[in-house]
């Protein structure tokens, strides 16, 4: 009896904590990373580092020199040695630590040990970057970040930047127009595509941009961010005129800078600038952000009068392209399919788009269209996204790198919101004055009577 009830005490207490273990794991993998798994990982990278470093191929002959002095002070045999590690930075959904490379080694050799590295210290990824030459530093990633979107708490932020996803390595995926003009985002239904443009649109509310919104599907996914779009085009017809309007504004401010070109003997090289945002402050003109919705509408046609039409838009939508960006004119791209069948200009205007991010498509040759001139690999990552996951994509550009990526839950609501309260940020561009939407008065909290009321008789 003395030993059951000594069982009990024991067993009890250890078989709740496995339970309470095994729940946090499922339901809360950063509460079970913080209490558990980073010690457990810690203890392991500790005590097996070097013997994980000569398993991976990643230790070298000592120097002459300090195999002379163990020969003399302790007598051992002289081993190979790991690259010299520093101090470990535990964070909420990993750690990092950075390593000083041993003569002859580099980056390159540790990143193709990461999934090694993995299984050997019981992670769920190892990132790998340069930090400087000679020194990589590891990020090492405890549980899968993507299953459950918590986008981190400090994100560089500034002019044309919005994060708007995260990273697999719990970096923030931040859409940076200075950097990358262009962008083309390809998803298919319930892929998560539009939650991705709700965030990006959002996030661009909030700064002094102007936003051009062309959607083809009748204004369905632009048209609750009325108030804060600067102008709008629901169908081929009115995308036919805005278009124009666009490529005018993009010459005008070539002008601009071409004027501000003309150089004065005392001007400093400085001034001289070959875009807007070389002009002063008190020159500069707005920048302005056109978000396409569903591109395909644009190359589709029914007769030679809409060929004719498609030809002229798809032809400004290159120019914006491959001029705006001196201009500050920025292009996102988004569609369901995207392929050069759609027609002529298809493949020239993918070229001039440097982003690319696709989501869950319907066919391979999307995915293709997408990421093929980058790498083959992501164009299988991309075809690989699982239906019950959306927001997951798989992101890069023509720099040849890549990641999966996935875009918080935002609704529809809520990003409406964000504009309808950024709605006095709306900059003033008189060009496109005839195209900004018209957004209906909101309804009065006051009931109106429908009865007249009748005057009382004594």
């Amino acid at each position: 009896m003395s030993d059951l009830l000594t069982l009990l005490e024991v067993g009890a207490p250890v078989a709740a904590l496995g339970g309470v273990g095994a729940y946090l794991r499922a339901k809360h993998p950063a509460a079970f990373w913080c209490t558990a798994g980073l010690p457990i990982s810690t203890a392991r990278l500790l005590g097996t580092y070097g013997s994980t470093m000569e398993s991976c191929g990643l230790t070298v002959q000592p120097s002459r020199l300090r195999a002379l002095l163990v020969q003399a002070t302790t007598r051992r045999e002289v081993r190979p040695v790991p690259p010299r590690r520093g101090l470990i930075r535990p964070t909420s959904t990993g750690m990092r630590l950075r390593l000083r490379l041993a003569p002859g080694q580099e980056p390159a050799d540790v990143a193709a040990s990461a999934e090694r590295l993995r299984h050997a210290w019981g992670v769920h990824a190892v990132y790998v970057t340069e930090v400087k030459p000679g020194v990589v530093e590891l990020r090492l990633v405890g549980f899968d970040v993507l299953r459950k979107v918590r986008m981190p708490r400090k994100v560089e932020g500034g002019l044309l930047k919005v994060p708007v996803a995260l990273r697999e390595d719990a970096t923030a995926y931040v859409r940076d127009y200075r950097t990358v003009p262009h962008q083309l985002t390809l998803g298919a239904t319930l892929s998560g595509k539009s939650m991705f443009l709700r965030h990006l649109v959002a996030g661009l509310a909030r700064q002094p941009v102007a936003l051009a919104g062309i959607d083809c599907k009748r204004g369905v996914e632009l048209a609750p961010f009325a108030p804060r779009l600067s102008a709008l085009a629901t169908d081929p017809g009115q995308v036919a005129e805005l278009l124009p309007v666009l490529v005018r504004l993009m010459e005008d401010r070539y002008d601009l800078i071409k004027a501000r070109q003309g150089i004065a003997p005392g001007t400093p090289d400085e001034e001289i600038t070959s875009d807007i945002w070389g002009l002063p402050e008190s020159e500069r003109p707005v920048p302005v952000v056109v978000v396409v919705d569903e591109v395909a509408e644009l190359f589709m046609v029914a007769t030679r009068k809409d060929e004719e039409r498609r030809d002229e838009m798809v032809t400004q939508l290159i120019r914006l392209a491959q001029l705006g960006r001196a201009a500050g004119i920025y292009l996102e791209v988004c569609g369901q399919r995207f392929g050069a069948e759609l027609g002529k200009g298809a493949t020239m205007l993918r070229a001039q788009l440097t982003g690319r991010v696709c989501h869950r498509v319907n066919d391979e040759a999307s995915a293709k269209m997408a990421l093929g001139d980058i790498a083959p690999e992501a164009v299988i990552a991309a075809c690989g996204i699982a239906p019950e996951r959306p927001g997951l994509a798989v992101a890069g550009d023509t720099s040849g790198g890549w990641s999966r990526i996935r875009t918080p839950y935002l609704s529809l609501a809520d990003a409406a919101a964000v504009c309808a309260a950024s709605a006095d940020l709306v900059p003033d561009v008189p060009a496109l004055d005839r195209f900004r939407p018209v957004v209906p008065a909101e309804p009065s909290d006051s009931a109106i009577p429908l009865v007249k009321p009748l005057p009382a008789t004594g």
